[in-house]
């Protein structure tokens, strides 16, 4: 059974599942989740916690040791299997397969590890423990879910609720729930009283947005110029290579291009065929009915001279261009722009 982060909710009385797999690339949501087990469990006499880690080393027969033999001192014990990649292995995925022939009611196995893909969900293992168990996925927050986040963590803590506060914390720290947390016990420890002016909680707050650049390609599909400025910063501050961030640019815009020509023709759009999953075409359409072909021309020939001068000489601020190259997918005019490269 799957069930979303803002979904999972405990108490004392909640039925616990045998198995639990908590899976994704946010670490705040992931460690919310399994406290809330931590806390569930101990309140119904889980009273020993045992943590493994799979690694290169690991013997799977230590983990079913632990599944079949309990404590003197305890009756029942939570077991937490921090499972790296994902992937068990043949030997692991037969042991946790195992797992659910005698299910042991005094045991609860929480499994917890990265992003894993669906042909991990698709397992024999992965299935057989979602069977009697529940499976969930911790990813990145954007958007609406991102503000509903901050919102319950401020309410959470006794603030009053404030939009202007709430979007000052969104901006200081997207893609980093852990810091967003943090600030808002910071803003507790400051204000208990929980209602700080918009001017406090700025003062108080720093900024520790934290973005890739594949955050920087939707946003700049979707045709904020403010937020992509923002985010190309972030980046350049997080030392990013250049040309990371100028692959990606080309790769969007060779998506973007052939779309368009495909367009032109008459041809209907196969999202398949350019891999595009539905949840991001409504990026993509946005951006269509933005750009031409003659903005993607226009656009070749600034990728082409910045792949030119990047690769032949150290560019002096390559970031710089990098924001122009950006705002061409606005589009803003800058064909009339010429891009400084010089050697430091």
């Amino acid at each position: 059974m799957q069930v979303y982060p803002n979904r999972f909710n405990l108490n004392q009385s909640s039925e616990l599942k045998p198995f639990y797999l908590v899976f994704g690339e946010e670490p705040q949501q992931k460690l919310e989740c399994i406290e809330q087990l931590r806390k569930t469990a101990l309140s119904q006499g889980f009273d020993e916690r045992q943590s493994l880690v799979v690694d290169s080393q690991f013997n799977w027969d230590t983990l079913l040791e632990a599944t079949q033999t309990l404590s003197l001192f305890s009756s029942r014990q939570v077991i937490e299997l921090e499972l790296p990649t994902g992937k068990p292995g043949a030997e692991g995925s037969k042991v946790l397969n195992s797992l659910t022939d005698n299910i042991n009611p005094d045991v609860l196995l929480i499994i917890h590890g990265g992003k894993i893909d669906k042909g991990t969900q698709n397992t024999k293992w992965f299935k057989a423990l979602d069977k009697y168990g529940v499976y969930i996925p911790c990813y990145p927050l954007e958007g609406n879910a991102l503000h509903q986040w901050i919102n319950k963590n401020l309410l959470d803590s006794g603030f009053q609720s404030s939009p202007q506060i709430s979007q000052l914390l969104v901006e200081c720290c997207e893609g980093n729930l852990l810091a967003a947390k943090q600030e808002i016990e910071k803003l507790k420890l400051l204000y208990p009283a929980g209602t700080p002016s918009l001017e406090q909680v700025k003062e108080a707050v720093v900024d520790q947005s934290r973005f890739t650049v594949f955050h920087l390609v939707d946003v700049l599909l979707s045709g904020d110029a403010r937020k992509t400025v923002k985010m190309l910063y972030r980046l350049e501050s997080e030392g990013v290579e250049p040309t990371i961030v100028a692959w990606a640019l080309t790769k969007e815009w060779q998506t973007l291009q052939s779309i368009l020509f495909d367009r032109k023709l008459g041809k209907s759009i196969n999202w398949n065929q350019y891999r595009i999953w539905k949840s991001r075409q409504p990026l993509y359409q946005r951006a269509l009915q933005r750009l031409t072909l003659d903005n993607m021309a226009s656009l070749q020939q600034k990728l082409a001279a910045f792949d030119v001068a990047i690769k032949q000489t150290q560019v002096v601020r390559p970031y710089v261009e990098l924001c122009h190259l950006c705002l061409m997918f606005m589009p803003y005019s800058l064909q009339d722009l010429p891009l400084e490269y010089g050697i430091e």
